[in-house]
């Protein structure tokens, strides 16, 4: 493939719902511009972008992949990014490499959740949006309630630009509204232009007047044209429409059929001049190494500066960096620093990626996606620049993980293999985090939902062969007195030569701390001062441990004030010990009570789930403490919860919202736990002993 500047290369992130044809679409445009030879079908596990093995498996797409098309000299990167909300984390590196976000939307089915979010994240990010409804062909598809959808939930900026013509049932004629052309399919998929526009009677001028609405919000000019009633002339509504898809005021509305390629010419003629090319929106704003904000310009006559959007980790292959190239040039003979470690990384090949499919390439232009192999140090998100020019340039802002599994291998011995596994697959996805508990002694893994969490689990055995299971992470409760003890802790023990002697009285009482408070009150030397720190060891070493289910001990103030020694016999291990039999003896005596953990819950909501929400709340024994106003007519449920209650919240929120709301969850303090919750974590505990 040759080299293409800036100017005429376009970096297209497909996203939207999943289930709407993000591949297929993609696969067709592959097919037409004749960089496959055959169109990809997700049914038959043969495109080029659903290549993974867990894709394929699965028969949907988890994984973010590139594919360069060439049409009318100009080179379209396309960016296939999943649509399930599990793996959304593709989405965001799909959009960082990206001018446009190209929203697929089902002709059937309409907006969607998926629709939502992927025009929400793609205004954040600031991209150009295109939308592109899909399944015209579909005996259920319905086109024009979908486009009535698409204005009224992202408003009068929606512009068709594209139409099918509807006759018994079937769209095979589909109407270029900027072009005032019409194209007829036949049953292979060929257009041939019609010189008469087919009888769509009131529809069709609707069409029209929707154009010159959206053209006329481009400028105050048109704008006033608009109002005065004047007919605006072709150049206008082209050059109008132009302007506004590429300053983000315009959001074209396109339409075909992946399975049929109905439509997918015209779609493909059409964005080549209307979309943002890399030289029009592919400069960004970095910050230098003084924190000072700096202007890098798409320009590969500039100081090199790429991003590293995406990294596949192999373990035979190695790893594979994706990046895109904002300034400058990235070739074997570029220098280029990693801005995070501080290193020159080593260059000894640049490839173009197709899919799984690789190609040497000479060099990767401004504006331009490519990928570097074995870049052992570099990870998603690292800029890469030109030791004459440092700077750093945005990362990735990734969704938090919030559902959380323990792991456990099926084979004993291999809890290394799988931490090792866990650390390659999050530096593919870093939306997977794990981490040892030092409490429980688990190995937790959070992620986006189940089906992440178990496309994790068949990786680690396709990729490194360990097998593991997932189960419900252990809670880390506490335990504590609400009531106080005056106690003796007495070691004796003779055995021939010198014996064992260590006697202390201690009192026991509740305080406010994390753990143990000691403190000495012996008078008259009944215990000598060298054994204190033994007596405070036993103590702390003791509190580890509690009666009731064998959970740390907090709270507790611990006064040693009398005891006796013997010249001899005594130690610091018997005054150890001695201190582990009053703690044993006088902690069941002071009111022993188990404390769990409560956490502090800010769930984001749409308006009409807040009673559901704040039913769940109240159903998994937590409090509700306020509610305020969000962004977009969300609602903010602010609340606290036993930690205990929340291993499935993020299924019960997905579900309920629709996938529309978020949460955040974070340890707040330790409370009682109520009798009969306390009763069956002391059972459990005794179970798992037994």
């Amino acid at each position: 493939m040759k080299q293409y500047d800036p100017k005429h290369i376009l970096n297209f992130a497909m996203a939207g719902h999943s289930g709407a044809g993000k591949t297929s679409v993609a696969e067709a445009m592959l097919y037409l511009s004749k960089a496959s030879d055959r169109l990809g079908k997700i049914a038959d596990g043969n495109t080029q972008l659903d290549f993974d093995a867990e894709e394929i498996r699965r028969k949907v797409s988890i994984v973010t992949a590139v594919a360069p098309v060439e049409w009318k000299n100009t080179k379209i990167n396309i960016i296939d990014t999943p649509g399930l909300f599990d793996f959304e984390g593709g989405v965001f590196e799909g959009y960082r490499a990206a001018e446009t976000a190209v929203i697929v939307v089902s002709a059937k089915d309409g907006v969607n959740v998926g629709t939502e979010k992927a025009v929400k994240a793609a205004d954040k990010e600031g991209l150009t949006k295109i939308f592109f409804v899909n399944g015209v062909c579909d005996e259920d598809a319905r086109f024009y309630r979908v486009l009535e959808d698409l204005k009224a939930t992202f408003g009068p900026s929606v512009c068709p630009v594209i139409v099918p013509h509807i006759e018994n049932g079937q769209a095979n004629t589909y109407i270029n509204l900027l072009e005032y052309k019409a194209y007829k399919y036949d049953n292979k998929g060929n257009a041939t232009p019609t010189a008469i526009i087919p009888e769509m009677g009131d529809r069709f001028e609707g069409l029209r007047e929707a154009i010159k609405e959206a053209v006329a919000e481009t400028s105050e000019e048109l704008m006033e044209k608009f109002f005065m009633e004047e007919e605006f002339t072709p150049e206008e509504i082209i050059t109008g429409v132009s302007q506004g898809v590429k300053d983000g005021s315009l959001c074209p509305v396109f339409c075909g059929d992946a399975a049929t390629t109905f439509g997918i010419e015209q779609f493909l003629n059409t964005i080549t001049w209307l979309a943002p090319t890399a030289a029009d929106k592919g400069s960004e704003t970095a910050v230098d190494v003084n924190g000072d904000p700096v202007e890098i310009a798409c320009n590969e006559q500039g100081a090199t500066a790429a991003i590293i959007f995406k990294t596949v980790a192999d373990p035979f292959v190695g790893k594979l960096s994706y990046f895109k190239v904002v300034s400058g040039k990235v070739s074997t003979d570029t220098p280029l620093v990693n801005m995070r470690t501080g290193n020159q990384e080593r260059i000894t090949k640049v490839l173009t990626v197709r899919g799984k499919k690789q190609e040497d390439a000479a060099a990767i232009l401004a504006g331009d996606i490519g990928a570097i192999p074995k870049l052992t140090a570099a990870n998603t998100g690292d800029t890469l620049c030109s030791p004459t020019r440092k700077v750093i340039l945005d990362g990735i802002d990734y969704p938090a993980p919030s559902f959380t599994m323990a792991v456990y291998p099926k084979k004993k011995g291999e809890e290394d293999k799988v931490a090792q596994g866990l650390a390659r697959l999050v530096e593919e996805d870093p939306t997977i985090q794990y981490k040892n508990d030092p409490e429980t002694k688990e190995l937790v893994m959070s992620g986006m939902g189940e089906q992440h969490l178990d496309v994790v689990v068949s990786k680690l055995k396709s990729k490194f062969n360990v097998e593991v299971e997932l189960k419900q992470p252990k809670v880390a409760y506490r335990e504590t007195i609400r009531g106080k003890s005056d106690v003796e802790g007495k070691h004796k023990k003779q055995s021939g030569g010198s014996g064992q002697y260590g006697d202390v009285w201690i009192k026991f009482e509740p305080c406010d701390s994390d753990g143990l408070e000691f403190d000495i009150a012996v008078v008259g030397g009944s215990v000598p001062k060298q054994f204190f720190p033994a007596v405070e060891k036993g103590l702390r070493d003791s509190i580890k441990h509690g009666p009731l289910a064998g959970y740390p001990v907090v709270g507790v103030k611990a006064t040693l004030y009398d005891g006796k020694y013997h010249p001899v016999d005594s130690n610091e291990m018997a005054f150890k010990t001695a201190a582990q039999l009053a703690f044993k003896a006088g902690i069941p005596q002071a009111k022993p009570a188990l404390l769990e953990p409560v956490g502090s819950l800010k769930a984001t909501v749409p308006d009409a789930n807040m009673g559901d929400i704040m039913g769940e709340v109240n159903k998994r024994r937590g409090r509700v403490l306020g509610m305020n106003a969000g962004e977009d007519g969300m609602q903010i449920v602010e609340a606290e919860v036993p930690m205990a209650e929340m291993a499935d919240f993020s299924v019960f929120m997905r579900q309920c919202t629709q996938g529309r709301g978020s949460y955040s969850f974070e340890f707040e303090r330790y409370e009682d736990a109520p009798a009969q919750v306390a009763q069956k974590v002391i059972e459990a505990a005794k179970a798992d002993i037994d």
